[in-house]
This record gives structure tokens, sequence and C-alpha cells, in this order.
């Protein structure tokens, strides 16, 4: 699979995409074998999780150990050979309003079609964690307005996040997500709601499209409940994400196939499990390789000619 080109933005595919009828879903990616299924299994595009890059590439749990450059560079890295635009979390903005401006810019030029901007005090920790604390909601305003007027390309989705459900409750979530729209926010996101009304609500008060997450696998109470996409599209939300649903799986899948390993090693023998793992071949085909080789035949070997 190769990058498709076209003449339009990401910024401006995404939103063609969110201007369609019906609601948006996009899995959670994190590396470049979870964004290469989510292609080949069809989704038009997708969210950059910012946990599972922290955990997958730092080995740290979501709670701001992950910085601007590190985020930067994962997520230019698949947004260079991505076929769908792809969203990206931009944390806090790793500081002021000013750091939130060239947060933007960064990952503009990276070639990301939207950046996610949330109004908690850094370091952050994941919406479902214990222990969240927010900004002011003026503060908060003034990031996004920053983020709003960094991007070039005027497409460029600024998709704003508040976590004060849990702290301040839901109006103020509600009175948040609405000065974020009015400061230039093309998207909302209030996390960790508690109650499908909870989520009803948001999407009926708010100004601007709403996106929300679907945490599968998380089994700690309390949290976001399991809403088909179809709920979610009935109650006026306009995309979900899925963010810890690959990472999770794989995790689960890395540890089936060790536990494998490990008793063919204390018995002694050889075990062959090959529903714990796809073949090499179908790795190498997700993977690109036949492009890669139909690219390298396409060169001339100087070699050939002497």
């Amino acid at each position: 699979m190769t990058k498709q080109t076209s003449t339009q933005s990401p910024g401006a595919r995404l939103r063609a995409l969110l201007a369609q009828p019906g609601i948006l879903v996009t899995p959670g990616v994190y590396d470049g074998f979870s964004l290469r299924l989510v292609e080949q299994a069809g989704f038009k595009s997708a969210n950059i999780s910012g946990a599972g890059v922290s955990e997958s590439n730092l080995g740290w749990a979501d709670v701001g150990i992950m910085g601007y450059t590190e985020n930067l560079r994962a997520s230019a890295a698949l947004a260079a050979i991505s076929s769908i635009p792809l969203a990206a979390d931009g944390d806090t903005g790793y500081g002021s309003a000013l750091n939130v401006y060239f947060t933007v810019q960064g990952f503009e030029r990276a070639g990301l079609a939207c950046l996610m901007i949330e109004d908690q005090v850094w370091p952050k920790r994941c919406g479902h964690m214990e222990g969240k604390s927010v900004i002011s909601a003026e503060e908060g305003a003034e990031k996004i307005r920053a983020a709003s007027q960094a991007r070039r390309d005027p497409d460029f989705v600024i998709k704003a996040r508040t976590d004060a459900t849990a702290i301040h409750g839901l109006s103020e979530a509600i009175r948040r997500l609405n000065l974020y729209a009015e400061a230039g926010a093309d998207l909302l996101f209030a996390d960790a709601l508690l109650t499908a009304e909870d989520i009803g609500t948001v999407a009926g008060n708010v100004i601007r499209p709403l996106s929300v997450n679907m945490g599968f696998g998380i089994r700690q109470r309390p949290t976001t409940p399991l809403l088909s996409a179809r709920q979610l599209e009935d109650m006026g939300v306009k995309a979900v994400s899925y963010p810890r649903m690959l990472t999770a799986a794989a995790v689960q899948g890395m540890k089936n196939a060790l536990e494998v390993f490990g008793q063919s090693i204390s018995e002694n023998r050889v075990i062959d499990r090959p529903d714990l793992l796809v073949s090499f071949g179908e790795l190498n085909d997700l993977m690109g390789l036949k492009h890669l080789q139909q690219l390298q035949e396409s060169f001339v070997d100087p070699s050939e000619g002497k």
C-alpha cells in the first residue's frame, strides 16, 4: 500500500469526510502496523493515539512523559506513509498559548489533518485517570485562539478537548466547549462523560460538531459507557474514536504468543500456533514489500551495463 496523492490538503480531506452524512468512525493508531491494518480495513480516517505513542515508543503510561518532539516525530512518520487523513493528539500544546501556536504549525507542516488541544494542567494524564486538573476556561480559550491563528491552511482542523466534567461538572464542560468553538475550534470533545444522557446533552448544547471516545478494554468504573456508532449518531455525535482498542489488542496478542512460547521452553518442545501469528507472507504484504520490489526494479542498475 502506498500513500495516495491528492490535490486536497489533509485538512480539506478530513473536512470533506466530516461534511458527509452520518458519523465518522476513526480507530486509534500508534505505529506502522496499526495504521496499515486500519487502511486495509477500509476506514477513511484515523486518530493517532497519544497514549498509544507514549506507551509503544517510550514504554510509559500517558501521564505527560512524552514531549512535543517525540510526539511530532512519531506523528510525522505516520502521516508520511498514510493514505488517509490523520488527526494527532497535541496534549496541552506543551506550554502557553505561544507554545500552542508553534505546536500547531509543527503538526500541520508534518502532514497531519487535525490537532487536538486540551485544557488540562501539564503534566496531563489520560482522561480516565484520577487526579486531573484543568486550567481556567479563559486560558483554554486563548490556547484555542492561538491554535486557530497558527494554521496556514484554513482547512486544518482544530479539535478542542475539555476535561472539566469530572472536576467542575457537565454544565462547565459545555460552557468551555462553546468558548473554545468561539475561539476557533472546528471539532469539540468532552472527555470522560459518564452516561449516555451526558453525551446527548453535550451534543445538543454545543455550537460545533462533537467527537467522543469509546474505550474498549477499560474495565474500571465509572467510565464512558460503550455505545454503538449508530446510537451515537442518533444522539447528534459527529465523530467517534476508539483510541485504545488496537493497543490493547496488540498487547493481548503478544501476551498470548509469549505464554505459548514460554510453555514450549519449559516443556522442551516446539509448539507452533499459526492461529496466534500472521504468516510471513501476510506480514510482508501488509508492509508494502511488493511495492518496494516494484520500485526497486524501476531503477536502472549501473552495474548491468558493464
